[in-house]
């Protein structure tokens, strides 16, 4: 019963959606011929700016990983006072909430807050990457802490050790796994984001997107989506990598 609610509801809720609002599906045959005009200015990509294309890769990368490296380490504190088996519901709840406030954010808003609290550059990309990203992997952490089996826990307290030597002993061995995946599928999701955080101001490849586009200099902006693509099909395949070599 509880499932045929549950389809009943999602189908009430897809047919809401399509019917619901002015989408303006009747503009969707004329998308097509506007889409290829504009595409075809995009041909051939102008390869002149590569050198500049270069430098807004490597800073969207710098920004990727600095916000990756300083949100794991605040996510480390913050997992544990987030886990229902290491602090009392006092804490872990309200560090929970605090978790889905700091999501809730649109990354978006908060680099033009990082924007408008130190100005431009990659600065405020790396803390809008770092606060954002802090959110997602302390859940995942705190989870992962959660999860783990509770016999080798037991036999650990049973001898007499204390929170931290059980999480060193018996927990982390077991959640190690899982932290690596989630850190490198949040990188990787930083990466992606990073590249769109130029748009307003927040350092990185976006700004020549944005350049570019404004500019009506579709070529060079062509050559910036390949090297987009091509930076973002690395870290595919580097993420593929290691999953492989950590599970």
């Amino acid at each position: 019963m509880g499932r045929s609610v549950i389809w009943v509801m999602l189908a009430l809720a897809i047919l809401w959606s399509l019917t619901s609002g002015d989408m303006g599906l009747g503009r969707l045959p004329g998308a097509g011929p506007r889409l290829a005009e504009f595409m075809g200015r995009m041909i051939p990509p102008d390869l002149s700016v590569w050198r500049e294309v270069l430098t807004g890769l490597a800073e969207t990368l710098r920004i990727a990983i600095l916000g990756t490296l300083f949100a794991v380490i605040l996510s480390t504190g913050l997992a544990v006072l987030a886990s229902e088996t290491m602090v009392s519901p006092t804490i872990w709840r309200p560090v929970r909430a605090l978790l889905a406030v700091i999501r809730s954010i649109p990354l978006i808003l908060v680099a033009m807050l990082m924007v408008g609290a130190v100005g431009l550059g990659p600065l405020p990309g790396i803390l809008a990457i770092t606060f954002h990203a802090t959110g997602m992997l302390a859940k995942f952490y705190a989870e992962a802490i959660d999860n783990v089996a509770i016999a080798p826990v037991a036999a650990l307290e049973s001898a007499g050790a204390n929170r931290i030597q059980q999480l060193r002993w018996a927990i982390w061995p077991q959640m190690a796994p899982v932290i690596m995946r989630d850190t490198v599928f949040r990188f990787e999701l930083n990466l992606r984001e990073s590249l769109i955080l130029g748009i307003v101001g927040a350092g990185g490849i976006g700004l020549y997107v944005q350049t570019y586009v404004r500019s009506f200099q579709y070529e060079k902006a062509a050559t910036v989506t390949l090297a987009i693509i091509i930076l973002v099909l690395l870290s595919e395949a580097l993420n593929t990598a290691l999953q492989k070599r950590f599970n």
